[in-house]
């Protein structure tokens, strides 16, 4: 069963039809992702609001045990600062 090429062409309301369509399908899309995107953003921001307000929960109630984990924290830092700038040379 051939299909022959002139047999119908798309008239130029067809056409513009379909470009409306595919316009309307390629919006939705992008608003889709925005709305998405911007969802996933607000639930980060509340995820790492939850986490600073814990921390500083955790700091208030064992402040000892903080000033621990900075100072092994920075000690850690200035070891490895010291390895790398050795290591340089």
């Amino acid at each position: 069963m051939p299909v022959d090429i002139l047999e119908k062409a798309p008239s130029v309301e067809e056409v513009l039809r379909e470009v409306s369509r595919i316009k309307t399908i390629v919006t939705d899309a992008v608003e889709d992702g925005v709305t998405s995107a911007m969802k996933a953003l607000k639930q980060s921001r509340e995820a790492a609001e939850d986490a600073i307000d814990e921390t500083r929960r955790r700091v208030k109630q064992r402040p000892f045990e903080a000033m621990g984990v900075v100072f092994a924290a920075g000690i850690l830092t200035g070891a490895m600062i010291t390895w790398i700038s050795s290591r340089r040379r």
